[in-house]
């Protein structure tokens, strides 16, 4: 039996945190309760009208000027004259463009071409708090925005990517990408646990505890002679996104902060690849022990089959507060060392970030009149230098300028 000393008081351990789980779970269930009614989808707010120019890189004039001439969608106007457009509204005024801009203008639906692959990124790193989730989740979020079709992958069993597109694994019981994975008779196609999310051109495969069900029948499969799927187990995300390939331009995957078989999996389906770092000492040491490892579990099953072939791999520097005199020494020393592998631009700490994920949003989702503007503004520009500089790897790994 499992005890631990309390105040003197002897407890049984795993019933005290199974009740102070159940405890956790209602209180949020409570608060889900008040923010999202039963049968309720979370909303998106409307995009001003510097914002939709800024992400369709045009000006405000021109956007201006295709309103009043009754081309494309019809903003909502305020009776200060103020336009803002809903997220669909900025996917149809980028198929307008698209389809009667000049020939030489700009595709303003970057969707895939023929010939270009699925680009699937996932983002990892060894140690918890070093942004993963948060990068991933903006960077899924930016890509939508900017009219790209993508797909997230909660793969992490603690299921916080989920929680932030407005799912409570334990209470919205939805299958996660296990389903998909599983060895036995009950597995599934991936179509049936992709779900919507509130930006349009983005879905969702939800995480929840019984991935890690994938940790523990994995090693078995895999020293089971009569399952050579079980050998194969790296190849088991590539073949479900082969089903649904042709629906995606992008796949966004957030790892579990460990180096198991659900973040080997990932990688080896994986065309680019994103490491976060915290830039402290202990994360930078934690992230070489990471590398080391990674290495030398790809170069052991290197021998199976496995192969990990990216077009890009980046190191993303997260929650960098460049005022702070040692860790800006520590992205100096990481760009010393690794200067082709890191991202020009760095995320930001920012109580923006912070304050959003409060109410399970992102720095997209949130009003800009919710938060301090100056942090709102500088939060948005990181987040937005960051992702672009993806986007642009990603277009490149295309063939595009």
């Amino acid at each position: 039996m499992n005890m631990y000393i309390d105040d003197a008081a002897e407890v049984d351990f795993d019933e005290e945190i199974l009740r102070q789980g159940e405890l956790i779970s209602d209180k949020l269930n409570m608060l889900r309760m008040e923010q999202y009614p039963p049968n309720a989808q979370k909303g998106l707010r409307q995009f001003s009208l510097a914002e939709v120019a800024d992400l369709l890189s045009l000006t405000q004039n021109h956007i201006k000027k295709l309103h009043l001439d009754g081309k494309g969608p019809s903003p909502e106007v305020s009776s200060s004259g103020r336009r803002s457009y809903t997220a669909q509204q900025m996917l149809e005024l980028r198929q307008y463009l698209d389809k009667h801009g000049r020939s030489d203008a700009k595709r303003y639906v970057p969707h895939r071409r023929e010939g270009d692959a699925l680009q699937v990124i996932s983002v990892v790193n060894f140690k918890g708090g070093s942004g993963k989730t948060t990068t991933a989740a903006h960077l899924a979020q930016y890509l939508a925005l900017t009219g790209h079709r993508v797909l997230a992958i909660d793969l992490d069993p603690q299921a916080s990517l989920t929680a932030l597109h407005g799912i409570q694994p334990e209470l919205d019981k939805n299958p996660s990408l296990y389903e998909a994975l599983r060895y036995d008779e009950h597995r599934v196609s991936i179509t049936e646990v992709i779900r919507p999310t509130n930006f349009p051109g983005l879905d969702i495969v939800p995480a929840n505890l019984e991935l890690q069900e994938y940790e523990y029948e994995t090693p078995l499969a895999a020293s089971d002679k009569s399952r050579p799927d079980g050998r194969f187990f790296f190849n088991r995300i590539s073949s479900a996104l082969k089903e649904v390939d042709e629906r995606y331009d992008v796949v966004v995957i957030d790892c579990p902060p460990q180096l198991g078989y659900l973040t080997l999996t990932s990688l080896t389906a994986s065309t680019s690849v994103l490491i976060t770092i915290h830039p402290q000492m202990l994360d930078v040491l934690s992230m070489s022990q990471f590398l080391l490892m990674l290495g030398g579990i790809l170069s052991s099953i290197k021998d199976a089959g496995a192969s990990v072939r990216l077009k890009w791999f980046r190191y993303l520097v997260t929650r960098y507060e460049p005022m702070d005199g040692p860790q800006s020494e520590m992205v100096g020393f990481l760009q010393a060392l690794f200067n082709k592998n890191m991202l020009r631009n760095q995320m930001l700490k920012s109580t923006a970030i912070a304050d959003a994920g409060i109410t399970k949003q992102t720095v997209y989702e949130i009003e800009r009149s919710q938060v301090n503007r100056q942090t709102y503004d500088r939060a948005l520009e990181s987040l937005n230098a960051v992702n672009g500089e993806v986007v642009s790897l990603v277009h490149k790994a295309w063939g595009r300028k």
